[in-house]
């Protein structure tokens, strides 16, 4: 039998959660540490659709990427989004962990998950963040080399399509696609970083109007790829990370949650 906490440690084996970032809240957010745990839903948000996607499916936990309580709660109520997410969560005896910035670190966490989609090569991290207990070097972002793309457009076409992304943007320097930088989520800020080791694209997203200019000055390949599509990746790694771990529980990916906006 496996209960709450247990999942909870073992996941801390594979993203510690100490290695979180200062802003963050990733952890056990909601329910009963020694509550019995038979099925999983894994996803990148815990939403309204979520949650009821893991009532219909019996399930006693949900592990997601975006913590379901990021800024202070100063009230629970059914009149705004977080209320009633948390509420539908404990009325309905569901429990919530969620890892978020200590997953992006993580050694075969969220980026190199991205990276692996885009099948890089020679994958190391965009920038060090420390050392892991395995003396493997651990960051935010990855660099890796991608094979067989002549031109930014006909990589921007295979992220989209890879990642079944609704829709892309992105600055071509008219570089050749070769040295990849990418950043899982909203990593608009390390394009100096992906500059500054020669890497000639960067991938991330929600990437601001200035970031695009500065690309364009600083002549780097620059796509946005969107945020969930960069960092829905991680979804099935956690799930089988668990098959791995727990091999007596159920484990299923949302499969209600997509892409939050569409593009024409």
């Amino acid at each position: 039998m496996a209960v709450v906490n247990d999942i909870y440690r073992y996941l801390d084996t594979q993203a510690p959660f100490q290695t979180q970032m200062d802003f963050d809240n990733s952890g056990f957010l909601v329910g009963h540490g020694e509550a019995e745990v038979k099925r999983v839903l894994v996803a990148l948000d815990i939403t309204e659709e979520v949650i009821d996607e893991a009532i219909e499916m019996g399930c006693q936990l949900i592990v997601s990427h975006h913590p379901v309580i990021f800024h202070p709660v100063r009230s629970i109520t059914d009149g705004e989004p977080v209320g009633r997410r948390l509420l539908a969560l404990t009325e309905n005896h569901l429990a919530a962990i969620c890892a978020h910035t200590n997953l992006d670190l993580a050694t075969n966490g969220v980026n190199d998950a991205l990276a692996k989609k885009l099948g890089l090569k020679e994958v190391g991290p965009l920038q060090q963040a420390g050392w892991n207990e395995a003396g493997e070097a651990f960051g935010i972002g990855r660099i890796g080399f991608a094979e067989g793309h002549s031109d930014l457009r006909s990589f921007a076409s295979f992220v989209r399509d890879t990642l079944d992304a609704q829709g892309l943007r992105f600055e071509d320097a008219g570089r050749s696609v070769h040295k990849v930088a990418v950043g899982g989520g909203s990593c608009g800020n390390m394009l100096n970083r992906a500059a500054a080791e020669g890497c000639d694209t960067f991938l991330t997203a929600d990437v601001k109007y200035d970031v695009f200019l500065d690309a364009r000055a600083m002549d780097i390949n620059l796509i946005d790829a969107g945020h969930f599509s960069t960092e829905n990746v991680i979804c099935p790694v956690v799930a089988r990370w668990l098959a791995e771990g727990f091999p007596q529980l159920e484990i299923f990916c949302a499969q209600k949650h997509k892409e939050v906006f569409s593009c024409l």
